[in-house]
């Protein structure tokens, strides 16, 4: 009977436990009942197994309230844009520029100090198959690919069509053949070109010589032929004359007989300007044949020094009046983006070159385009390093438009002309 006894109050203080252990959980703030008086003819509980020597509190204990710990909340991180940099390391015609424009976008990324970004370099050569693999390899894992930097390369990704990420080429297509290209929606080609300078050049010439004739002379080089082609396109597009003059060259000097020839006939027929798609040495050679009365206009090419270079650099004065176009990075040391990025890195003892120079700015400038990108927009306009850019993506295709400086040489030097 007394062990039955035993059972029954283990059970009991069990129970008990478990309902208190409820009410804690289940309430913010408790308290024990108060314990009330015996109802008047009710059974006196037995006092056999209460302990007297333990004191009774006057008041009931006050359970304390449970510490609530507020836990926060899981974060959602937002996964960065991955970018690929894909550009042809591994080649050793092209591994010299692809590397100063791989300097130019990791300083423009290190600048920036995008949380939201990751940028992983794709190696490549120059074969076409070598840059179609990165480039679809790229594609599988980012969500932005920049490059390839040839003409081969993005001519050989817009012939495959297999464009299926944002794309910033940072090449031209190759248009010397027959078949005309047309760019996939989601390709942007923003690189350097010389075809775009004598676009730009022949609006300019117009505007100063809205009825005049023009001479474009070039040699038999590719980037002249391409040049000259361009501005005659669109210098004749409004119906303006032109006459077109290849001269041939000798041991990296323009043909004697050639000057001589051009030069009677501009006696003869007086054009308004010449055009030419020459560099600067040969322009040099050319203005001491024909004289400096006719006025010339040209690609940066007429530009040979890189804008630091400037400072310590002989004097050019048989230059002066030529016209020219170039970018705020080669001509403008206080343009706000040209301040806010730091110079490549050369030898103290070193020459920069200034075409280098050129591809470094389009580093920075690619990765300043693909943060937009990035950010999920559209239309946008950037006052870049290579010049004012206009992007407007994805209305049937991305179209991209650079405008560069006119510059002028005064006192034997290039400086930007005022207003820009």
């Amino acid at each position: 009977m007394l062990l039955k006894y035993v059972r029954v109050l283990l059970l009991a203080s069990v129970l008990g436990g478990l309902c208190s252990c409820a009410q804690v959980n289940t309430t913010a703030r408790s308290s024990l009942p108060a314990v009330g008086p015996v109802a008047a003819g009710g059974p006196t509980p037995s006092t056999e197994n209460i302990r007297k020597d333990i004191p009774v509190p006057a008041e009931p204990a006050q359970i304390p309230a449970p510490t609530i710990f507020a836990l926060p909340l899981p974060v959602q991180r937002q996964m960065p844009t991955r970018i690929a940099l894909l550009l042809p390391l591994r080649s050793e015609a092209l591994g010299r520029a692809a590397n100063v424009v791989r300097a130019g976008f990791m300083t423009a990324h290190e600048r920036e100090n995008e949380q939201g970004l990751s940028v992983t370099i794709v190696e490549t050569s120059e074969t076409v198959q070598d840059v179609l693999s990165g480039y679809n390899a790229a594609t599988l894992n980012h969500d932005i690919v920049v490059g390839p930097l040839s003409r081969t390369g993005v001519t050989a990704i817009v012939q495959g069509g297999a464009v299926g990420k944002p794309t910033i080429a940072l090449g031209q297509l190759d248009m010397s053949g027959d078949v005309g290209l047309m760019l996939p929606q989601q390709m942007l080609v923003i690189g350097l070109s010389i075809d775009d300078e004598a676009r730009q050049i022949a609006n300019w010439a117009h505007t100063d010589h809205p009825a005049g004739k023009a001479f474009s002379i070039s040699t038999g080089t590719a980037w002249q032929r391409r040049a000259a082609k361009a501005f005659a396109d669109e210098w004749q597009r409004g119906g303006a004359q032109l006459e077109a003059m290849e001269l041939g060259t000798a041991g990296g000097f323009l043909s004697a007989s050639g000057l001589l020839q051009l030069r009677k006939r501009i006696e003869t027929e007086k054009p308004a300007f010449l055009f030419v798609a020459l560099d600067a040495a040969q322009t040099r050679q050319l203005r001491e044949a024909i004289g400096t009365d006719t006025v010339m206009y040209g690609t940066s090419q007429l530009n040979p020094y890189a804008l630091p270079d400037w400072a310590t650099a002989e004097r050019i004065p048989d230059m002066n009046g030529v016209r020219l176009v170039d970018m705020p990075w080669q001509l403008q040391p206080d343009h706000p983006a040209v301040l806010l990025y730091p110079r490549l890195a050369v030898n103290p003892d070193q020459r920069r070159s200034a075409d280098l120079e050129r591809l470094y700015a389009l580093g920075i400038d690619a990765y300043r385009i693909a943060r937009e990108i990035a950010l999920k927009r559209t239309q946008f306009e950037i006052d870049g390093v290579t010049g004012k850019l206009k992007i407007d993506l994805y209305r049937n295709a991305a179209r991209f438009e650079r405008t560069e400086v006119p510059a002028i040489y005064q006192d034997g030097i290039v400086a930007p002309l005022p207003g820009w």
